[in-house]
């Protein structure tokens, strides 16, 4: 996740959680003395907050730690009616003016020269009127809506004895400051129109004033290039982004422990197993895309606000382009290279999502910039023999894709059944393997907008639908027209064969096993291993360090911290010759190569579907 994208979430979660978090600290051993003080500090923020004030200011500064480096963020919140403010947020690296009138509504980005102004209707559910804002932004989903009754009942008395017996927050005169641990400490100034925060590292400084100004005309826009957009796309923008991203920031139960609940639909089935989503689809394209919708409706919702509307939103401001436009264009020239049954499944699954064609049709060719590593290694390198596929997917856990983490077991009507460990709403494949024991796994390179050609997600799934070889997967990605660059992993478990693939849309390099490369290293006999960097000499090491005793359990090992990066996504290991996989997901706070693997059997699941044995060889032996 780039540094902007963290910047502007951190200032969305400290400016609502500095003062609903900073509210949510108690102090059960107070005295009345000590409660009164804290309900008289608190009132000038809970005024602005419950609606009592229809008109106020605030402004904060945070200055926060990213990766080592320190960043200061600068905002000001101006209310001036019920449905009229600005916002301002400014870093070094972005900065965007937002500015709402009953009639109009305009996001500037100054550094791009650019604002994006939406006029007339807006949304009936998702907009940026004032008056309630903070139930459209603060879903069930995150942990901040369980105070957020406390804080609009408006009543300070009231918030501090409630919260009295929620947390152990207690006042140290000698500092006039409020402690909770030794790494927090909270202090009133000014009879509570200014308040300063330090959590660990990170320091905040919240005022709160009177609007010092009317609400000015916002139609100017000298020296900007202006661009008009629905309004209601305008704001439902912003809506659905921040508040995606307080769910992600600040995750409740319903997120980090979902209920584990069984479901059978026409065509389809969802299982629970070793805590992992499993979707078992069957049928003709239009009826697995009905399924796929109507097993991971929530799912896949979450997952279309990750994409389009919270890294949207990000991607937007760092570009100075809108999203969506972009996603349009790249849709525009890879559409005449997806399959027409691909198009009918994404059509029947948006239409049992309630969302518009066009939408889910341009977000299943999302670019993937993935930075992973992954390996195949067999005969002499392992225990057994057996071919040991693994595939680490590291990329973006911190836009919430886990939260729609499914693995999808799919008996396409006319095609070769397979495994696709993928996220729900994306019918491309990223990391699989079908029933023929072909086996395959991306790491992204350069070139984003390289998009005359097949996408990459549809490549590899048109293999485990089509292909039944590793000379006819090969055959495949050198006969298609490709995108940008990406590397690859390819394996088949019946003849114990792998192979690398470096692609770009003007070239293909297969690197067989054993072959050295000068972005790889000296060949390792029986063994494919890509990487980059520190995770490639950390493989390689790993590789050569348990060379004849690989198995399942060592395989799951290789994959781990540190060739796993902190953003790893998912983590799969293939034994496509017993029709295995084992497979882990990133938690919110855990990496994928830190969470359990759960052990899933491609053969046994595809036969307990209807008909699966008419429709697919399901097993094979190895000669």
């Amino acid at each position: 996740m780039s540094i902007s994208l963290r910047c502007l979430w951190t200032v969305h979660l400290l400016l609502v959680l500095s003062i609903t978090g900073s509210l949510t600290s108690s102090f059960a051993r107070a005295d009345e003395d000590d409660r009164t003080r804290l309900a008289r500090q608190l009132q000038p923020l809970l005024a602005c907050l419950s609606g009592q004030r229809k008109t106020f200011k605030l402004t904060s500064q945070v200055d926060v730690k990213i990766d080592g480096r320190s960043h200061t963020v600068d905002a000001r919140f101006a209310r001036y009616s019920d449905s009229s403010f600005d916002l301002d947020l400014t870093h070094e690296d972005y900065a965007v003016l937002l500015r709402r009138r009953t009639e109009i509504t305009a996001m500037a980005l100054p550094l791009h020269k650019t604002v994006f102004v939406g006029r007339g209707e807006i949304d009936a559910t998702d907009h940026l009127s004032p008056d309630g804002i903070t139930k459209r932004l603060i879903s069930s989903a995150s942990q901040v809506s369980t105070y957020v009754p406390i804080v609009q009942s408006g009543d300070p008395q009231v918030v501090a004895l409630v919260l009295a017996n929620l947390l152990k927050l207690h006042f140290d005169r000698a500092t006039s400051s409020w402690n909770l641990g030794k790494e927090t400490s909270i202090q009133f100034l000014d009879e509570g129109k200014t308040i300063q925060a330090q959590v660990g590292e990170t320091h905040v400084r919240l005022v709160v004033s009177d609007t010092d100004t009317k609400a000015n005309a916002v139609a100017d826009w000298r020296e900007m290039d202006v661009v008009e957009l629905d309004r209601s796309e305008l704001e439902r923008q912003l809506v659905r982004g921040v508040r995606r991203a307080l769910e992600i920031l600040a995750p409740s139960s319903r997120l980090t422990s979902p209920p584990q609940t069984a479901k059978k639909v026409d065509h389809g089935e969802l299982r629970w197993i070793d805590g992992q989503r499993v979707a078992l689809l069957h049928g003709t394209p239009q009826q697995i895309g009905k399924a796929h919708g109507e097993l991971l409706k929530q799912e896949s919702l979450r997952c279309i606000d990750s994409v389009l509307y919270t890294f949207g939103t990000a991607q937007t401001i760092r570009t100075g382009r809108w999203f969506r436009q972009d996603l349009a264009d790249a849709y525009a020239r890879l559409s005449p290279h997806i399959p027409e049954r691909h198009k009918t499944e994404t059509r029947a699954m948006a239409a049992s999502l309630g969302l518009e064609d066009e939408l889910a049709q341009t977000l299943n060719v999302f670019p993937e910039l993935f930075h992973c590593s992954g390996f195949a290694v067999y005969g002499k390198a392992t225990k057994d023999g057996k071919l040991y596929h693994g595939r680490v997917l590291d990329y973006m856990t911190t836009i919430g894709l886990q939260d729609a983490a499914t693995t999808f077991v799919v008996a396409p009507e006319g095609q070769n059944a397979f495994a696709n460990i993928g996220y729900a709403g994306f019918i491309g494949s990223v990391s699989g393997m079908n029933a023929r024991g072909i086996s395959l796994g991306e790491m992204g390179g350069r070139g984003e907008g390289q998009w005359d050609g097949v996408p990459m997600a549809t490549l590899m799934r048109r293999a485990l639908e089509e292909c039944s070889t590793l000379d006819e997967v090969m055959d495949l990605w050198t006969k298609s027209p490709r995108t940008c660059e990406y590397y690859y992993v390819f394996a088949d478990g019946k003849t114990n064969r792998a192979v690398g693939v470096a692609a770009t849309p003007e070239s293909i390099d297969f690197i067989l096993p054993g072959q050295g490369h000068e972005l790889l290293g000296p060949g390792i006999e029986d063994a494919v291993v890509l990487s980059a960097g520190s995770r490639l000499e950390k493989l390689r090491e790993r590789v050569t360090q348990r060379y004849g005793d690989i198995d399942a359990e060592v395989g799951q090992w290789l994959m781990s911290r540190p060739v796993a990066m902190e953003s790893n996504l998912h983590n799969v290991l293939f034994v496509p010759e017993d029709g295995v996989l084992y497979v882990a997901n990133a938690s919110h706070d855990k990496p994928a190569a830190e969470q359990p693997y759960a052990r899933l059997e491609l053969n046994k699941l595809l036969q307990s579907l209807p008909g699966a044995k008419a429709k697919s060889a399901v097993a094979f032996s190895r000669d």
